[in-house]
């Protein structure tokens, strides 16, 4: 399977608890940090959760 690149684009300041949780639990941190993921099922439904914070980029 391909891996994504997920960037998170914008803080995590005023968004909901379980938004930020999903934020934790991709793995980022702070403002333009990243990481890189395998492309799941699993995985998308937490990007999307989040779409409205973070970019994603195939790799």
């Amino acid at each position: 399977m391909a891996n994504l690149k997920i960037t998170l684009e914008r803080g995590v300041i005023g968004t909901k608890p379980s938004q930020r949780a999903t934020v934790a639990a991709l793995g980022l941190k702070k403002r333009e940090h990243f990481v890189i993921k395998e492309d799941t099922p699993q995985l998308r439904g937490m990007i999307n959760k989040v779409k409205h914070l973070v970019k994603v980029e195939e790799q």
